[in-house]
């Protein structure tokens, strides 16, 4: 028995990559292909240096050549291989082919899988770090339907090498995931990166399906993909399945919504409606190449104890979704990092639509201590060449409206937000309805939480009939008192 002393502190054991191979190669019922593209063969050689590889893989190929690929999987009508769609396609074949080859009456104890990768490592000229999809289709019973795990990941590191190395790292571990914690799919995620540093890596999108993830809800997978720090957003688009931020925003001309959204309100339909259609009488803008963004930050999400409130997160997203609205969580508490991030996909026509409070936040010197240019720094990113802000007008306490025309910044802030003012940077939105101003999201979460009558009006009707429907927000129907 090991020997324990008092004080000493408690350690998690984490397998090897040998040992998680060779737990693999051992069980003669696990039995599959390993299909690699554009990174050599790295994840399969854990399996063959780890020993017992005879039993478990059936076959080993890298159709790096295109034309080979082609020939294999079939044509991209894009050109493009280092796409979901190709790597689904590499998955499907080589599973196909294994229920041709190995008759089940032969071997009705198989559990058969397919693992895959189509990525691209770093450019010799270092402007493009490279990325790549990866995923697994398996089964931990024979007479089961397949399951798949399928992620995109980013690479970090600045040599071709070390990346290869990485991949083979992330493809031991998802392949023993898949297998030996797939019960717990949020730890599942932390254990992708056993042996690798964030710092090498990120994986910023993740969907889970089939028999064993039946229960998952991909939209909390994502969550946890940024709560865990292993990206900095994800993306879901409205029929609620996650999507790659990459495929989304590329080249698209970007108006993007802040906010809790929690829930809902008239007002916020009222800015997005008023904003989209100033956006599309924007000079070089077409409606046809626009993405319409609804963002929220993780700090939006935190309950009243810092601890994320998955529930919450829940509501919100479904309310959004059925708006129709594509959703961003993102890490990025202040916006010149969410026009960075956006900057990455496009360099195209972008527009923050915010109301008076976001804005006067913006202008407050704090948040931008730890940049050593401070706020002109942090300016100096956010209002690019390209980017405007909308502005949405406020009811002051005393019933005064606040536009860009008499908004209050601090003194020394003064000069500045005059500069972005008169040079069209900041624009006003006029065509908004003034009935509507004194609803508040947090007023109307107080009366759902409260049971009051009256807050019905204060939504999109689609929203208020979700959350008495679906019960979401701590809606419970009031009782009705017996006659």
């Amino acid at each position: 028995m090991e020997i324990t002393l008092k004080g000493d502190a408690k350690i998690e054991s984490v397998p090897s990559l040998k040992d998680k191979a060779l737990r693999i190669n051992l069980n003669e019922n696990i039995y599959g292909t390993f299909a690699e593209i554009g990174a050599g063969q790295e994840t399969v050689r854990h399996f063959f240096r780890a020993g017992g590889a005879s039993g478990t893989i059936a076959k080993a190929m890298s159709a790096y050549d295109k034309e080979f690929s082609d020939a294999i999987y079939g044509v991209e009508g894009d050109r493009r291989y280092v796409t979901e769609n190709r790597l689904r396609k590499m998955l499907t074949h080589e599973v196909k082919l294994i229920e041709e080859r190995i008759p089940r009456k032969d071997q009705p104890n198989k559990m058969f899988f397919s693992y895959a990768n189509t990525v691209t490592t770093i450019v010799f000229a270092k402007r493009f770090k490279g990325h790549g999809w990866v995923g697994i289709k398996y089964q931990i019973d024979p007479s089961q339907a397949y399951n798949e795990i399928i992620l995109h990941v980013r690479f970090k590191e600045n040599d071709a090498r070390l990346q290869q190395e990485t991949l083979g790292k992330l493809g031991t571990n998802l392949i023993y995931g898949a297998f030996y914690k797939h019960n717990m799919p949020k730890k599942l995620l932390r254990y992708l990166y056993d042996h690798i540093s964030k710092d090498q890596l990120e994986i910023d999108t993740i969907n889970f399906s089939g028999p064993l993830f039946k229960e998952v809800d991909n939209r909390l997978m994502s969550l946890q993909l940024v709560k865990n720090g292993m990206t900095d957003a994800v993306m879901f688009a409205p029929d609620g399945n996650n999507v790659l931020p990459a495929r989304v925003l590329y080249k698209k001309n970007i108006l993007a919504f802040r906010g809790s959204f929690r829930p809902v309100t008239r007002v916020n339909v009222d800015m997005y409606e008023n904003s989209f259609e100033m956006f599309k009488k924007e000079n070089k803008v077409d409606p046809e190449k626009t993405q319409v963004v609804f963002e929220i930050t993780l700090s939006n999400l935190r309950a009243s104890g810092g601890e994320i409130d998955e529930q919450d997160f829940m509501d919100r997203a479904r309310l959004l979704c059925s708006l129709g609205q594509t959703v961003l969580i993102s890490n990025f508490q202040e916006y010149y990092k969410l026009v960075e991030y956006f900057n990455l996909y496009s360099k195209k026509r972008m527009v923050l639509s915010m109301g008076v409070n976001n804005l006067i936040d913006i202008f407050d010197e704090k948040y931008y201590r730890h940049l050593s240019g401070g706020i002109l720094e942090a300016f100096g990113k956010l209002f690019h060449k390209d980017l405007k802000v909308y502005l949405y007008p406020m009811l002051s306490e005393e019933g005064t409206l606040i536009t860009s025309e008499n908004l209050k910044v601090h003194p020394r802030m003064k000069e500045l937000y005059k500069f972005f003012k008169y040079t069209g940077k900041l624009v006003d939105i006029k065509n908004y309805r003034p009935e509507i101003l004194n609803i508040f999201s947090r007023k109307v979460l107080k009366m759902i939480a409260k049971g009051e009558d009256g807050w019905e009006p204060l939504l999109p009707s689609v929203v208020s009939n979700m959350i008495k429907e679906q019960q979401l927000f701590g809606f419970s129907e009031k009782e009705v008192p017996a006659k």
